[in-house]
């Protein structure tokens, strides 16, 4: 099932979404990048575009443990090609998003659908008021990490997740179903909701207590289940319920517990995203993803010793 962008707008701002059924471009070819172009392409062209030329050929890993090579057609911010896309997806990491976006202002058509893949919460809020176009955001749960060995560009797919996908307000609800469609049928369950606010702060608690720990210890998620890692998880996930307690974020269906360590099971074996960077020698999501949390708890006075010392030790 390929996407096709038929549909009302339903947005505020009176834009309709092209009526073809056209490329998508992918901005930032890390590992959330390279998991969305693997599977997107088995319905719909895609570029994949980074600050450099990616690779042009990868290797899929499943959580199964199969392997799928594909030949992707790749950019750079300039050398873009030149037919605009039916969607842009913008997958680097939160303090480049912004950036990436300038690089694009003005080559790309003001109409287009954006989709934010960022981590924390910050640069949603005001992508989505600065961007002309409808701005969806998206989150999920999909465990991925690059390989970059000379004889193996590949991303791994470390373990299954959910992805949600909405706009901050609500709006462009059409357009939320028509892409959760075609991401569930490439093979990443993915849900259109109204709520994407309250999933962003679900999902920035789930990054909260797994990615700081497993980049300051360099462990896999898994191995936050063992002593004395998992008392340190607990002890984060404890200051998180008051946080959104006090900010009136809903408790997920599972309970907060329940959520983080759904979460460390599904991707066991993953590489976070910010022990990735952190053995990279990159610059972390540490502010996107400390920095909203730690802002709440001083506006409603709630002591965070655990959050604040992860935030310390984290670059």
């Amino acid at each position: 099932m390929s996407l096709t962008t038929n549909y009302p707008a339903h947005a505020p701002h009176g834009h309709q979404a092209p009526s073809e059924p056209l490329s998508q471009w992918i901005v930032g070819p890390g590992a959330v990048g390279r998991i969305l172009a693997m599977h997107l392409a088995r319905q719909v062209p895609v570029t994949l575009i980074g600050r450099r030329e990616p690779p042009a050929r990868l290797t899929l890993t499943t959580p199964e443990g199969e392997r799928e090579r594909r030949a992707l057609p790749g950019a750079t911010l300039l050398t873009l090609p030149p037919t605009p896309p039916a969607i842009l997806h913008l997958t680097t990491k939160a303090h480049g998003a912004e950036a990436a976006i300038a690089a694009l202002t003005g080559r790309v058509p003001a109409a287009t659908p954006l989709v934010l893949w960022q981590n924390g919460f910050g640069v949603q809020e005001t992508l989505t008021r600065s961007w002309p176009g409808p701005v969806l955001c998206a989150s999920t749960t999909e465990g991925a990490f690059v390989d970059d060995t000379p004889e193996q560009q590949a991303v791994v797919h470390a373990g299954h997740g959910r992805t949600v996908i909405g706009h901050l307000d609500g709006a462009y609800p059409e357009l939320a179903g028509s892409l959760a469609n075609t991401f569930s049928a490439a093979g990443l369950a993915c849900e259109a909701v109204d709520n994407i606010r309250v999933r962003l702060w679900h999902k920035l608690a789930v990054n909260a207590a797994i990615n700081p720990l497993v980049a300051r210890f360099r462990i896999r998620n898994g191995q936050l289940r063992d002593r004395p890692f998992r008392l340190m998880v607990e002890a984060v996930i404890s200051e998180l319920v008051t946080i959104m307690a006090a900010e009136g974020i809903p408790t997920p269906p599972d309970g907060w517990l329940g959520l983080v360590w759904g979460v460390v099971e599904a991707t066991a074996n993953n590489r976070a995203s910010m022990l990735q960077d952190v053995l990279a020698g990159r610059p972390t999501e540490s502010d996107a993803i400390l920095g909203p949390l730690c802002a709440a708890a001083r506006r409603h006075g709630i002591a965070t010793p655990a959050l604040d010392t992860l935030w310390a030790a984290t670059p």
